[in-house]
């Protein structure tokens, strides 16, 4: 195939590229930094060369649409009980063997992008549904960062916010084109190793923590972090201890972090489910190193879903499965008990949406 064929010609070009010197084009989107042919793909899969340009294959098509509920994202300090609207595209730039969503993040099956719809007809579909907010979510919205950021903006025209969950693993040339209209972020933090990172997700852990860096100093979004524990590979308390560590010294205390639970999955079938006790244990030794707000996740934990006032222990939000049973934080986001400052983003009134996921239909 020469350089000036056409293989996407319907594909929107994409931002983020160099071309070499050497006649190949250069994804300048995530550390990968994929250098490719012609009509060659990039590791992600949905970046592509198209003739002598990078295109987003996937622009405009996504895997399915649903409303769910804010705390699975998981977001606990971001206008708690309303609902979102969900959906992702295809494929991923890391290769985590433990993926949870692998049949969406490591699909090279077009037929799965069943659901066409622009930006703004997203925005519409989620104001319609009632949703306060867009998340991108399913795998990861960087590699899709165009169609991100074009449906983020018609989001805040339409009076919603717009929600990264995301791996963090980006350059420093585009995250802050990325971030700039997200409202909220969870990050996932996978582990607490260089050796975890390259061996089991196929990256490296200096970029994720750059990014985490630099979210937390040079932007507004409001960041919340998330670590799947996977038995005997990085649920140990002292990886533990070193990652709630860090995160006090370098972002503050009061960053929001969620263990969540592994099941057997992809290319790690025969690792076993993580123990409810393997949670609360690293919430105990994440709050002992000095987090005010740490969660547990995919277990049925009330005390580990409870938002209470670090200063006094007031019970702010108590939750169960998602839904939110009690919202006791004032309207300009205080402990009404003693007063002090409930970091986050809150509302004057709760949402009522509970722990329901609804599938929508965007036309």
């Amino acid at each position: 195939m020469s350089d000036d064929e056409t293989t996407w010609p319907d594909a929107p070009t994409a931002r983020w590229w160099t071309a070499l010197d050497d006649g190949r084009i250069q994804c300048d989107l995530c550390p990968r930094r994929c250098r490719l042919h012609a009509g060659q793909r990039g590791f992600c899969f949905v970046r592509a060369r198209d003739g002598d340009r990078m295109v987003l294959t996937t622009y405009g098509r996504s895997s399915g649409f649903a409303l769910d509920p804010v705390e699975k994202k998981p977001l606990a300090h971001f206008h708690p009980g309303t609902s979102v609207l969900s959906f992702g595209t295809a494929g991923c730039n890391l290769g985590c063997k433990f993926c949870q969503n692998w049949e969406i993040s490591k699909s090279k099956e077009w037929d799965l992008l069943a659901a066409v719809a622009g930006p703004e007809q997203i925005a519409h579909a989620a104001r319609s549904a009632g949703a306060a907010s867009v998340a991108f979510t399913y795998n990861d919205p960087v590699i899709f960062a165009e169609y991100a950021i074009d449906t983020a903006r018609a989001c805040h025209e339409a009076g919603l916010y717009a929600i990264a969950v995301t791996a963090g693993y980006v350059t420093p040339q585009a995250r802050a084109e990325f971030f700039a209209p997200m409202d909220a972020t969870n990050i996932d933090l996978k582990g607490f190793t260089e050796d975890f990172y390259r061996k089991v997700t196929g990256s490296h852990l200096a970029d994720v923590l750059d990014t985490i860096t630099w979210v937390h100093e040079h932007t507004d979004v409001w960041m919340e972090l998330t670590t799947l524990l996977i038995p005997g590979y990085n649920d140990s308390p002292d990886e533990v201890a070193r990652m709630s560590r860090w995160i006090v010294a370098t972002l503050g205390p009061d960053v929001p972090l969620h263990f969540s639970a592994f099941h057997p999955d992809f290319r790690m079938l025969d690792v076993p489910r993580t123990p409810a006790g393997t949670l609360r244990t690293a919430r105990a030794v994440a709050l002992d190193a000095g987090l005010h707000f740490v969660y547990t996740g995919n277990v049925h934990d009330p005390s580990g879903e409870t938002t209470a006032c670090p200063g006094c222990g007031h019970v702010l939000i108590e939750r169960d499965w998602y839904a939110v049973l009690r919202y006791d934080v004032t309207a300009d986001g205080r402990c009404p008990a003693c007063g002090a400052a409930a970091p986050g983003r809150f509302g004057a009134a709760v949402g009522h949406w509970g722990r329901r996921s609804l599938p929508v239909r965007v036309v």
